[in-house]
């Protein structure tokens, strides 16, 4: 095989297992990439044309979407030390973020979710620099600081602040400002801060209504950081859009929640509980002080809460909180292991949620998320079969190819990372309407 293709040049993929994200099982068959978009996909093999193309002979390997992680903070860098983020060099954190992208689309996820940025323009400024194909990274929908309310706040120096409705829509318009394509209310608490509690919440709904409806009118999207079951009912009744966590949501929050279904998504983020209660002592946070502040009873009742959702055809998506000292950046699958082992997600519904779901949180469900012709050429070949073991998309060394755009990020054929493709121009950066 060459080295990695021109955006120009078409590539057929061979003698694949073509897993597709349409809700069928996988099976053997061709795809053909002209350009950035897929122009085919085949079942079989040996009818599409191979004039002018690249073939890349999977040799029966594992052909599907792009990954999404729906709860991304490219700012936080591996860091134990939360409020440091804030009083770090700009310099020096935009090049942390970075490498933050380059290691998601190194680990195979194409498309990525903004929860907030350490910075107020930090997320937009990596979003800009992938766009341009200046610096290697998923598809990317920037945030900015996450606001809260005075003594709401879960690390005040990486927080913009706002009380009353008022000053809720001048923080939702700085957003604007900066280019932003969401924003995020952090509106109830966590129990590591000591003093900020998960079944706490800390907005007013003249609060939340301010902010959603200032953002609606502008073209963003909010997401809220919502632990507590208020919080959780808070964020429906007002039309937020992405609710992060929602691990103490009741009955009456559920029947809510199943109310919007077709409109909201939740990403519960649920490596962030397990790693803080068994991998965070190295860091000076043992197991017992994690069991002490709440974390296992709090996972325990996400655990319900979600599998409650699942039932209800809610859209739970994989995603979050990464890059925390004990939940470092290029560990993102270990969420995708967690829905099939604790939340008895099939590994097959799993994909789907990481993928097809992913391209409607995205807002580009037609575009994003599918092997499927007319869609966007964002694939990942994977050396082994993550349907039989959904562990495999943890180890890089298994997905031996990513394609964005139509371009091998990582080829096959070398197993080298390229330069990044460049977004065509009417996705640079500009939010895709709904």
């Amino acid at each position: 095989m060459t080295s990695a293709n021109t955006p120009d040049q078409s590539i057929l993929f061979t003698n694949v297992r073509i897993f597709d994200s349409t809700g069928s099982d996988p099976y053997e068959g061709e795809v053909l990439v002209e350009g950035e978009r897929i122009a085919e996909v085949r079942k079989g093999t040996g009818d599409l044309p191979r004039e002018g193309a690249r073939v890349v002979d999977g040799q029966g390997k594992f052909l599907m979407s792009g990954l999404c992680d729906a709860h991304t903070h490219f700012s936080w860098v591996n860091s134990a030390d939360l409020p440091g983020l804030g009083t770090m060099g700009v310099e020096e954190h935009t090049l942390l973020c970075a490498r933050s992208a380059q290691t998601y689309i190194d680990s195979g996820y194409t498309m990525c979710v903004g929860a907030a940025a350490a910075k107020p323009r930090l997320d937009v400024v990596i979003r800009n620099a992938i766009n341009a194909g200046q610096i290697p990274g998923p598809r990317y929908l920037a945030n900015c600081q996450e606001i809260a309310v005075t003594g709401g706040a879960l690390v005040k120096g990486i927080t913009a602040f706002a009380d009353g409705p008022e000053e809720m829509r001048k923080a939702v318009r700085r957003n604007v400002d900066l280019g932003a394509d969401l924003v995020k209310l952090s509106m109830s608490g966590e129990e590591i801060t000591g003093n900020q509690h998960a079944e706490d919440n800390y907005f007013s709904d003249e609060e939340t209504l301010a902010a959603v409806t200032e953002a609606h009118r502008r073209g963003l999207r909010v997401c809220s950081h919502a632990r507590s079951g208020e919080s959780v009912k808070m964020s429906l009744r007002n039309g937020v859009d992405i609710i992060y966590h929602a691990s103490f949501t009741d009955e009456e929050g559920l029947d809510m929640l199943e109310e919007q279904k077709d409109r909201i998504f939740v990403a519960p983020g649920l490596n962030w509980l397990v790693a803080t209660l068994h991998d965070a002592e190295a860091f000076g946070y043992p197991p017992e002080a994690a069991e002490a502040a709440g974390y296992q009873h709090e996972l325990d009742c996400a655990i319900e809460a979600l599998k409650k959702m699942k039932e209800r055809g809610i859209r739970v998506l994989p995603g979050g909180d990464y890059g925390f000292a004990w939940t470092p950046h290029g560990t993102y699958a270990r969420d995708l292991q967690h829905f099939v082992e604790l939340l008895e997600f099939s590994p097959k519904d799993t994909l789907l949620a990481a993928t097809a779901l992913g391209g409607q949180i995205m807002r580009m469900a037609d575009d994003l998320g599918q092997v499927k012709a007319g869609f966007y050429a964002d694939m990942i070949l994977i050396d082994g079969d993550p349907l039989e073991d959904i562990t495999i998309l943890q180890d890089q060394s298994k997905i031996i190819g990513i394609m964005k755009n139509g371009v091998f990020h990582k080829d096959p054929g070398s197993g080298q990372s390229a330069r990044p493709s460049t977004l065509s121009e009417t996705h640079r950066g500009t939010p895709i309407p709904a």
